[in-house]
């Protein structure tokens, strides 16, 4: 079952290389559909394998500038404090604990992916929206507040499904920073995701939801698997990708609200 996992790993991180979007819209609803995984073991175990993957992006933006720190520093403000706070809830309040919560983290689960979906599919209609918006006077406090408030909703969605950091991380910022280089808006994302991926990555540790060994065939597969996709995504057209990822999303998500 090692070798499956570690397959899986590789196709995941092929697909993330090609599309960009979060490894956790996909590997979390893969261990818990695929394998049989429980939803919170396949949340926790995946969150860790994000902060890992998405560390070596962040080293890579930081050098080359592309971070924006104050929009990192300020989703991170809100998104960390959210993440502790909800799997204290989950861990304490639930029935069973983290385990408990099952359901829950189903059906948020499925309500992420098809949040992602759509992220994917109205991206550019966002950013075109915002720039629109933004044609008058900018409010710099109000856009850091917003800001603060984002992280709080990607810290709660992210610790219960692992899934919001990547397409919907950006999308929002696309949204609050129309006029923000495409290249820095993505690599501020990637930089909040570690930290927060992180926090709530431990915090499942705590609770008893990470499984180590799955964890280490997942990113034995991931890591030539992100390489691979990176390399072959010049060859295929985003327009052929996107609109195929964020059928797959809905279809699994949906899946995920009604089982």
């Amino acid at each position: 079952m090692d070798i499956a996992y570690t397959i899986a790993g590789f196709s995941v991180g092929a697909i993330v290389g090609l599309t960009g979007v979060g490894g956790g819209s996909l590997m979390t609803p893969l261990l818990v559909l695929m394998f049989g995984i429980n939803p919170s073991v396949a949340v926790g175990t995946d969150l860790l394998y994000a902060a890992v993957t998405k560390a070596g992006g962040t080293v890579v933006h930081g050098l080359k500038g592309t971070v924006d720190w104050t929009v990192t520093r300020r989703l991170a403000s809100g998104s960390i404090p959210a993440s502790a706070l909800t799997l204290v809830t989950l861990g304490y309040f639930a029935p069973g604990g983290i385990g408990g919560a099952t359901a829950v983290i189903k059906v948020a689960l499925g309500i992420a992916l098809l949040l992602t979906a759509m992220a994917i599919i109205f991206r550019k209609h966002i950013q075109a929206f915002a720039l629109a918006r933004s044609a008058g006077k900018e409010n710099p406090r109000r856009t850091a507040v917003l800001t603060v408030l984002t992280g709080i909703v990607l810290g709660v969605l992210v610790s219960i499904s692992s899934v919001g950091a990547g397409a919907l991380g950006v999308s929002a910022l696309f949204f609050l920073y129309p006029r923000l280089p495409t290249l820095r808006i993505v690599g501020s994302d990637i930089a909040h995701a570690v930290p927060l991926t992180l926090v709530a990555g431990i915090g499942h540790w705590f609770l008893g939801s990470v499984d180590w060994s799955l964890l280490g065939s997942l990113l034995i597969g991931s890591l030539p698997g992100i390489w691979l996709g990176s390399h072959v995504s010049t060859r295929v057209p985003d327009r052929v990708l996107r609109p195929i990822l964020a059928t797959m999303l809905v279809l699994v998500g949906s899946k995920l609200i009604a089982a």
